[in-house]
């Protein structure tokens, strides 16, 4: 049995942070009742302050708001997190392979170094959020909003990525080798990374920018292509490339295209066209981003004091 006693918000003391919220999750996780004075209450679905490596594997978090949280390395190995809103919260480092985040909704958070592989992220809206170097490997991320996004350094090997809107995306030194980006929309996504294999059927890949990166396999069949810039490319064996898809774009003298193929130049634009993508995309591109919403004030506590009270079933 856990008794957690709440004050006033003004005496209590920053350093309880991290046991308000391991109190927080052990009421909304576990299946013990939550009394107040004797009476039922609904429990607390929201998560602020530092809790750092906690222990959240296989919980039901279901339409949980993480609102400037820190979750540093924290466990949520298969947990249910769908409609679940991130606010400005850390998740640097996290474990949440397995777990499913459909529906939900992520904005200015940091899932940097966070291992994702076979999470599933269907129609999340997570529009500037930073997955540098985290692991998706066969994370389900269709239909997703995921504008401004930065997925740079990140594996993605066999992620599902379809209609999913990337634009403005950076996917810099990824390796998606085997991922699918059918139908996604990539307008102004910077694409420099390992590609091998991976599917941009029907993809839009209007003023996007593929520099340096390998696309052995890929297959671009009925593809949009125009304004892309195609820099220090090997498409040689690309799948499904078409003259017309290219007269579309320019490329550079690096560029390698499959026999009878050819690209025009892009000349003195394509470092401006570089430049450009490596500053965040084309001001045509995607919409400015939405200021992030701030942090609602904590409510008081109810007076006289209350008690939460969990027990543990069984």
């Amino acid at each position: 049995m856990w008794n957690a006693g709440f004050k006033d918000a003004a005496h209590v003391n920053a350093r309880f942070s991290r046991l308000s919220a391991l109190v927080a999750a052990a009421a909304l996780a576990l299946p013990g009742l939550a009394v107040a004075g004797g009476k039922d209450v609904p429990r607390s679905n929201s998560f602020g302050g530092s809790c750092p490596r906690c222990e959240l594997s296989g919980r039901r978090l279901a339409g949980a708001q993480f609102l400037g949280a820190d979750f540093t390395g924290a466990a949520l190995v298969g947990s249910d997190l769908r409609e679940a809103r991130f606010m400005a919260s850390n998740f640097s480092t996290a474990d949440l392979s397995k777990a499913d985040l459909t529906d939900s909704e992520l904005v200015g958070a940091n899932f940097k170094g966070a291992n994702l592989s076979h999470a599933r992220l269907r129609s999340t809206e997570a529009k500037g959020v930073m997955f540098v170097g985290a692991n998706l490997t066969g994370a389900d991320l269709s239909d997703s909003e995921m504008v401004a996004a930065n997925f740079s350094g990140a594996t993605m090997v066999s992620a599902v990525l379809r209609s999913a809107e990337l634009h403005a995306a950076n996917l810099r030194g990824v390796d998606a080798h085997d991922a699918r980006f059918d139908d996604a929309a990539l307008e102004a996504a910077v694409l420099a990374g390992r590609f091998d294999r991976a599917s941009f059927r029907s993809a839009e890949l209007n003023a996007a920018v593929l520099i340096g990166g390998s696309f052995e396999g890929a297959d671009f069949k009925d593809a949009e292509m125009h304004h892309a810039a195609i820099a220090g490319v090997d498409l040689s064996r690309a799948r499904n490339l078409t003259q017309e898809q290219l007269d579309e774009a320019c490329g550079d003298s690096r560029t390698r295209l499959p026999n009878g193929l050819t690209v025009r130049n892009c000349g003195a634009h394509l470092r401006l066209i570089i430049q450009q993508a490596g500053a965040g995309g084309w001001p045509h591109a995607a919409p400015p981003m939405p200021p992030i919403p701030p942090i609602p004030p904590v409510p008081p506590p109810p007076s006289p004091t209350r008690y939460l009270v969990a027990q543990p079933s069984g």
